[in-house]
């Protein structure tokens, strides 16, 4: 008897202790969420005054810069990721709460497009999934969503030409970036044996074309518009699988056959957030340029000593055949410094001088890699 009783009391005293611990969770819900709204509140009261100066209510620089403040007073025991995460979303809803925003994005849902505008905005936005980077940057060009976000470049398989070639043709200004990690997952309903076929986009194949090689060396790969459309097939076709994000296999049914499937373990694509204004100052920022020069001799050499010279550091740069030209090329260079510093001002009118188009596509505050 004397042994039982002693078990009744431990059980007893296990859901008091549970009891008295879930009662302070409860507690600090209470105040989190008075803390919240009263964050929001302040926050709308800021929209306000924007919205009577003229200004922007969507401020990437400053969200950055908040992110940033919350991950640097972080002790633990919640990741950084996890903070940001959380904050992400409240902005989110704060803002929206002052604005209905659009954000245009490539693909249907959980494409890493539309993964990269969630890391970005949030969910309290409206996203509009358009076929083609054409199509995001004509819906922002046309005024039918605020933003957009588009690849820049990835890591593995560098520049996004489509990208480049609607920044030639379209004033439309780069005000923030995201560089997201990206994780590729093998998906299908049923297991790796049965797979005769994979399906993808182009990128995302030629990311893991040596884990496809290794491991599925007999299977076809097929060509689709994104990622979520190769996931969307593999859930109807027998003996299909689908290279894709972990959200979208979850979104569409299907069993994770492998994680981390892409070729370089840190394969990250740049995606830029497309607009009609520059992202303020923050003193860690980049400037975008394009710059088409005349076709001679040491034409380049002459326009990259500007940076140079100014002690700027070039962080990108690309060259883009313009359509049209025989032997004409546009360039694309990133620097390290916003538009309004002094010697960002000097670099931009040194090249102005040189060159017989200079464009500034934006400054930007720099942002850390997330996924």
């Amino acid at each position: 008897m004397a042994k039982s009783s002693s078990k009744s009391g431990s059980d007893g005293s296990t859901s008091s202790g549970l009891a008295g611990l879930r009662s302070q969770i409860d507690t600090i819900d209470r105040d989190l969420v008075g803390l919240m709204n009263a964050r929001a509140e302040l926050a709308r009261q800021i929209g306000h005054l924007k919205a009577s100066n003229g200004q922007q209510t969507y401020d990437p620089a400053r969200e950055e810069m908040v992110l940033e403040r919350v991950a640097s007073s972080n002790a633990g025991p919640l990741s950084n990721e996890s903070l940001k995460a959380i904050y992400r979303e409240l902005i989110s809803g704060s803002r929206a709460i002052e604005q209905h925003i659009r954000v245009a994005h490539l693909g249907p849902a959980w494409t890493y497009s539309h993964l990269a505008a969630l890391h970005r905005f949030g969910s309290s936005v409206e996203f509009v999934p358009v076929a083609s980077i054409s199509a995001a940057f004509e819906e922002v060009h046309a005024g039918h969503s605020h933003y957009g976000v588009v690849p820049l470049e990835n890591s593995t398989d560098g520049r996004i030409a489509d990208t480049l070639d609607n920044f030639s043709r379209l004033p439309v200004k780069i005000c923030a970036e995201v560089p997201l990690r990206i994780h590729h997952t093998l998906l299908a309903a049923g297991d790796r044996a049965a797979i005769r076929e994979v399906y993808s986009r182009p990128q995302a194949l030629s990311q893991c074309r040596n884990w496809l090689a290794r491991h599925l060396p007999n299977a076809r790969l097929i060509e689709v518009t994104s990622t979520s459309a190769a996931a969307e097939t593999a859930s109807k076709t027998p003996h299909a699988a689908a290279i894709a994000s972990r959200q979208a296999g979850v979104h569409y049914g299907l069993n994770v056959l492998a994680e981390d499937i892409e070729d370089v373990a840190d394969n990250t694509t740049r995606f830029a957030v497309i607009g009609h204004a520059d992202a303020r100052r923050t003193g860690r920022d980049k400037t975008s340029l394009m710059f088409e020069i005349e076709h001679k001799p040491g034409g380049l050499a002459d326009a990259l000593s500007v940076p140079k010279k100014q002690k700027l550091n070039l962080t990108w740069i690309e060259s883009f055949p313009m359509p049209g030209k025989e032997r004409g090329y546009i360039f694309f260079v990133e620097l390290e410094g916003h538009r309004d510093d002094l010697r960002v001002r000097r670099a931009i009118a040194a090249l102005e001088k040189r060159c017989k188009r200079v464009v500034v596509l934006g400054s930007y505050a720099t942002a850390a890699a997330v996924g």
